[in-house]
């Protein structure tokens, strides 16, 4: 045998030898990876829609403009919005009312849903069903949403890679900084009330969602807080048995997740082995309609959101996974590091586009 070949022969051993376990080739033929590359960043303006383009996201959580301030979208917001992305080669996936963000209490504009408020929140809620049946009727299929008292818990920036920062939870840190009053404007809520709240919305979205065939796409508590609660709230979407519950009440098709892959790893003890299982659990059940896909180092009361390469999630086991069960909609980037250097994110997001969408393109062709 000549040099050359034995050299050939070789790298292509050690190229085989080095393919993870997770795409090891197997007998027929690969499953095969339905999941789209997604986002959710905007303003959804021409500007941004080129940059998806431009990086291969072509599937997209949209933000319609609200003239008036109906307080929900009309066909038309949405029909324009829709319209818009297709110029620009772009679907639009997926959409979220304002007032149910992930933000906290105590700077929501529109809190009455959360806070348990009538007549406000019946105001709310038939503002959301209007906005299911608007979707219906402009082609959108999907709508995110939360159920946030607490929003996003975040103590300080801690150091990474090439300068950047990476958003942290320490809880410890969080009990001893100041930065948390003891209590929000909801004052104290317990498990039961909170799922009294959460019910109450379920009851009156849901028949409409089937209705409309309009999927809902609840996000996680972000992170879970101890048992007895944080700033007087039990945030109970923040475990995992929370999650089955959630997803049990109304059971239906269009009842499920906006699956936060970090968010949920941040609810686990052992996240870089837990993990894959839930994400069969609810995928398998059909209960992820969207993924948020992100990485973590660390635990629950105690971690780092840092890039897809260097967390604690092997992202290629948790791509496969989600092959497997045949998750078939968007899979995108969340909560990317910061650098004085990259206003807005996007070169963090265009790393995280380009990991993504390989991930895709392998699991589509390795067994």
């Amino acid at each position: 045998m000549k040099r050359r070949q034995v050299l050939t022969v070789s790298a292509g051993a050690a190229l085989a030898g080095a393919v993870p376990s997770a795409f090891s080739m197997q007998a027929g033929p690969p499953k095969r990876a339905l999941m789209k590359l997604g986002c959710q960043s905007g303003p959804t303006d021409d500007r941004r829609l080129q940059f998806f383009k431009r990086h291969s996201v072509e599937h997209i959580c949209g933000y319609p403009e609200d003239p008036g301030n109906k307080g929900y979208y009309s066909v038309e917001d949405l029909s324009r919005l829709r319209d818009r992305c297709e110029r620009n080669g772009v679907s639009l996936d997926m959409i979220a009312p304002s007032f149910l963000a992930s933000t906290h209490i105590d700077r929501t504009p529109r809190p009455a849903i959360m806070l348990g408020q009538s007549p406000d929140r019946d105001r709310d809620i038939e503002h959301v069903q209007n906005m299911i049946r608007n979707c219906a009727k402009a082609g959108v299929p999907a709508i995110k949403y939360n159920m946030s008292i607490l929003g996003v818990l975040r103590t300080e920036r801690t150091p990474g890679r090439g300068g950047s920062t990476y958003s942290t939870w320490r809880l410890k840190e969080a009990k001893t900084s100041g930065k948390f009053a003891p209590e929000t404007r909801a004052g104290r809520v317990p498990a039961d009330l909170y799922w009294e709240r959460i019910t109450y919305f379920l009851d009156r979205i849901i028949p409409v969602a089937n209705e409309y065939k309009i999927r809902m796409a609840c996000h996680p508590h972000d992170p879970g807080v101890p048992p007895e609660g944080f700033q007087g709230v039990d945030a109970v979407l923040g475990t995992v048995d929370g999650l089955k519950r959630f997803v049990s009440i109304r059971e239906s098709p269009y009842h499920g997740l906006n699956f936060c892959q970090g968010t949920v790893s941040e609810m686990l003890q052992d996240p870089g082995k837990e993990i894959y299982d839930v994400i069969h659990y609810f995928g398998s059940r059909k209960k992820i309609f969207n993924v948020h896909f992100r990485n973590i180092r660390g635990k629950r009361d105690d971690f780092q959101e840092v890039y897809p390469d260097e967390g604690d999630i092997d992202f290629v086991r948790a791509m496969t996974v989600y092959r497997d069960v045949g998750y078939p909609y968007m899979m995108m980037p969340d909560h990317v590091p910061h650098h004085p250097d990259d206003k807005g994110g996007f070169q963090a997001f265009a790393f995280a586009y380009g990991y993504i969408r390989a991930l895709i393109q392998a699991a589509d062709r390795i067994g």
